[in-house]
């Protein structure tokens, strides 16, 4: 990762002092995305196309999230949030990827884990939070031959990475109804990942309902392996908040 973006953090510092929530706040929300992948996985010096070559769809990506708020200050916020991500599909690579070649069967698993510490810099028909986000990132990429006796190949890419948090949410008063975004993102030293969505909501009580747009994008080197890789497409989600 050649450049480490800090600034989120230094505004998180600057608005400890004067940020939290007027009340205790909990929340959780589930959510369905239909998300396409694209982009390189390399293994020692090989590269595979993972759209390509490989053929990779979509069969389960899950997103749980929960937070909580409160009204003590200078104490954070807290946000958890896990994605699990499986793909599989049958391809060709014309060459060579770690020995294998010709026909193959793929399976991808992508596993993300946040633990978010917030400040609610703004709270009222606009919202605005800023954070530092540490996420574990587990991704594994196998390759078989379909031939009887075929080679296989095995890429993983683990690592906790810190990530810059933001969040801003626009309410149209006396509606229930919002839109904004989510974004976690760094850079440093040839590495990157870039995590974020826009959505609309409609606020009916308790429960929370949402539809909008995620994208994923990681670029991300662990010893011989790597992923250079996206993923996006719409989602929904439904919650209930206290």
């Amino acid at each position: 990762m050649r450049k480490l973006i800090l600034a989120l953090g230094g505004s998180l510092i600057i608005a400890a002092p004067v940020a939290s929530a007027d009340v205790l706040g909990v929340g959780a929300n589930i959510s369905y995305w239909d998300s396409d992948l694209s982009g390189d996985a390399g293994k020692n010096n090989d590269v595979v196309d993972v759209e390509n070559d490989l053929d990779l769809d979509s069969d389960t990506n899950a997103n749980l999230s929960a937070y909580f708020e409160h009204p003590v200050p200078l104490l954070p916020n807290v946000r958890l949030n896990y994605t699990r991500i499986e793909q599989s599909g049958r391809g060709e690579i014309s060459t060579q990827f770690d020995q294998v070649s010709g026909e193959v069967d793929s399976d991808f698993d992508l596993d993300q884990f946040d633990v978010t510490l917030y400040y609610e810099v703004l709270d009222n028909w606009v919202n605005l939070d800023l954070g530092l986000t540490a996420r574990n990132l587990d991704g594994e990429l196998i390759v078989r031959e379909t031939r009887t006796g075929g080679q296989v190949s095995q890429t993983d890419v683990s690592g906790v990475v810190p990530m810059g948090y933001l969040a801003a949410r626009f309410d149209l008063p006396l509606t229930g109804v919002s839109v904004g975004g989510e974004a976690n993102l760094i850079s440093f030293d040839g590495d990157s990942v870039y995590d974020y969505n826009a959505y609309g909501q409609y606020q009916l009580s308790l429960l929370q309902l949402r539809a909008g747009y995620r994208q994923i994008s990681i670029d991300y080197e662990d010893s011989d392996d790597r992923l250079d890789i996206e993923l996006g497409g719409p989602f929904v989600s439904a919650g209930l908040t206290f």
